[in-house]
């Protein structure tokens, strides 16, 4: 039996000493699988950076935060403090994240603008026509345009009338009667007669190309935008190495001189901006803001003046009619009733205002159009003629003289007047404009609570710019407007100040791409394209709201940066005492990283169109001009 006990102690013992032995080999493959492990980060975030850091120093001679973290990783891993380099190589693999998802650059803006060229020309050769490339137009060639088509080329009008839309150019709703004489540009659309045009500038000489060229050059000249952490990066890795090395040669300490290296790691200042960009671009989403550069919220943090587009930005870019008014001694419910029935088989914008306005069940016979002019039917067995001045003299020259001042005075004061003429007598008139839209008065009035000033840029000439102005209780106006106009005024702003551009339209673009924050309204077309920020909505009243979390944005930033170098500060000591190694060095300053990110987080809850939030700039009240 003691026999039997003996054997039974000695195979307990074997199985004990094997299964110890197990034990201890699973331990040791572990914890080398787990030494294996920390390699991952290093390899997968930290050799980029270095990768990054080394040519930026070689090739532009350019230091950035990501050399002291190139450094801090290198000495890291000599000293064999894998775990101190994984940390670092994680936290700033995270920042370069969030960085690349905040910003998103167009790509095809440039093409979008070369798509205003058509892709054949329709050019007159004795009794016919032949189809050619626009790129082989020159100078005196005769090209024939029909109704819907676009002008392939610069030119003059030979023989033809029409009405041309040219938004594409001024940014305006009414089409531009044209006849024999009238200067076109290639990309704008030939809407109903058919027109001869002869060449004067075609292919890169072109209105089209030109537009291509301001947005290139727009492009070209708006300073690049550098990140925060990078314009504090030279006096961080001078900082920091000159403390490494009094470290060393104080201590003789080489893990101690490391560990400066560590906390003095930019980590929690690379994420302020990110991290804070990154909830403001999501706060503003769930308002239809999309933020497509995240730098767009620093600098609009920095604007002064706001440049508003008119035409579809501040108003909604349709006519609408004011009414109807007589000079004669018909009855003006009579006039509009005749004139609204003689238009309602009119396509052209002002015809559809007018008929718009008033409801008329009345047969309409014998209608004509007359392009660049005006329209002629027969309502009620009346001969009803409705257009511009020319047309009325001709056709209905009894009364033209009174129509022709009172209209006259109008038009002076910012209105469109369409004249009616009824059986060859001038009978009144119809008052148009463009409609403001009904967030624009709210939106001028909030940019001034915040101290911003506003300016309206418009190809309209200016009585109406100055009605619309004064409306809107503006600072100022500039009118006929052409692209490069609006590129030229935003580039002298930008010279002693900094702007934000407000528009929709082609002819924004590259105005839009040269301010130092550019908004587009709409969501759609070249003018989103170019822009930084996109407002998918045509709601204004969001606007002043932007502002308010770009300010917010830039202070939670500011806040980040603050409190990352207070507490590298408090690290360096702590590691020039030996309290903290290389390790607990990365723990603490990555615990900064923690408290960056929720005041960042803080922005996905703050509600920058709260009552009061627009009557401040920058911490100080601003007095309330009334509009």
């Amino acid at each position: 039996m003691g026999i039997i006990t003996e054997s039974l102690k000695a195979q307990q013992k074997k199985a004990g000493a094997i299964l110890a032995g197990g034990l201890s080999l699973l331990a040791s493959m572990t914890l080398e699988g787990l030494e294996a492990l920390v390699w991952v980060p290093i390899v997968l975030c930290g050799i980029p950076i270095i990768a990054g850091a080394a040519v930026a120093l070689a090739k532009e001679h350019d230091i950035t935060a990501d050399l002291l973290v190139s450094i801090a990783i290198v000495a890291s891993v000599l000293i064999e403090e894998l775990e101190a380099a994984a940390e670092v190589s994680i936290i700033m693999g995270i920042g370069s994240f969030l960085e690349e998802a905040t910003v998103a650059h167009a790509n095809s803006r440039i093409g979008m603008a070369a798509g205003l060229r058509p892709d054949k020309a329709r050019i007159v050769k004795g009794n016919g026509t032949e189809d050619v490339s626009p790129d082989s137009l020159v100078r005196g060639d005769i090209v024939r345009v029909l109704p819907g088509e676009t002008i392939p080329a610069d030119g003059t009008v030979v023989s033809g009338t029409s009405s041309v839309d040219t938004s594409m150019m001024t940014g305006e709703p009414l089409p531009k009667d044209v006849a024999a004489g009238d200067r076109v540009y290639g990309g704008t659309a030939n809407m109903f007669g058919c027109l001869d045009i002869e060449v004067e500038s075609a292919g890169e000489g072109s209105a089209a190309s030109r537009m291509e060229r301001l947005i290139r050059k727009a492009d070209a000249n708006r300073s690049r935008v550098v990140r925060t952490a990078d314009r504090w990066a030279s006096r961080i890795v001078v900082m920091a190495l000159a403390g490494s090395i009094l470290a060393y040669l104080l201590t003789l300490d080489v893990e101690r001189a490391v560990t400066v290296l560590v906390v003095f790691c930019p980590c929690a200042l690379v994420l302020a901006t990110p991290t804070a960009m990154m909830a403001a671009a999501a706060n503003l989403g769930g308002r239809g803001v999309l933020v497509k550069d995240g730098g767009a919220m620093e600098r609009m943090a920095d604007v002064g003046t706001v440049l508003f587009d008119k035409t579809g930005t501040l108003t909604t870019g349709r006519m609408e009619c004011l009414g109807f008014f007589s000079t004669s001694g018909r009855d003006k419910d009579e006039i509009s009733r005749l004139a609204a029935a003689a238009e309602s088989l009119s396509e052209h914008p002002i015809g559809k205002a007018i008929t718009g306005s008033v409801k008329t069940d009345d047969v309409v016979e014998d209608f004509e159009y007359i392009p660049g002019q005006g329209i002629r039917a027969t309502v009620c067995g009346c001969t009803v003629t409705v257009g511009n001045r020319a047309l009325l003299r001709r056709t209905c020259p009894g009364g033209i003289e009174k129509l022709e001042a009172e209209a006259a005075k109008r038009e002076s004061e910012g209105f469109l007047c369409v004249l009616v003429g009824i059986d060859k007598e001038s009978a009144g008139y119809a008052l148009l404009s463009d409609t403001l839209r009904p967030s624009s008065k709210y939106a001028s009035r909030h940019l001034r609570m915040l101290g911003l000033r506003r300016i309206m840029l418009t190809g309209d000439s200016e009585a109406p710019a100055r009605r619309m102005s004064s409306e809107l209780g503006l600072d100022d106006a500039v009118w006929e407007c052409m692209p490069s106009d609006k590129l030229r005024i935003v580039s002298e702003i930008e010279e002693s100040g900094r702007c934000c551009m407000i528009g929709d339209g082609v002819n924004d673009a590259p105005s839009l791409k040269r301010a130092h924050v550019g908004v587009s309204i709409g969501g759609g077309g070249l003018a989103s394209e170019s822009s930084d920020i996109v407002m998918m909505g045509e709601d204004l009243a969001v606007l002043p709201g932007v502002f308010s979390m770009a300010r917010r944005t830039l202070k939670t930033i500011r806040l980040g940066i603050a409190s990352s170098l207070a507490l590298n500060l408090a690290a360096t000591v702590l590691a020039f005492t030996g309290t903290i190694g290389p390790v607990e060095g990365a723990l603490v300053h990555n615990a900064g990283s923690v408290a960056v990110i929720l005041a960042a987080a803080a922005l996905l809850t703050y509600n920058p169109w709260r009552p009061g939030r627009h009557s401040k700039k920058k911490g100080r009240p601003v007095a309330l001009v009334p509009a």
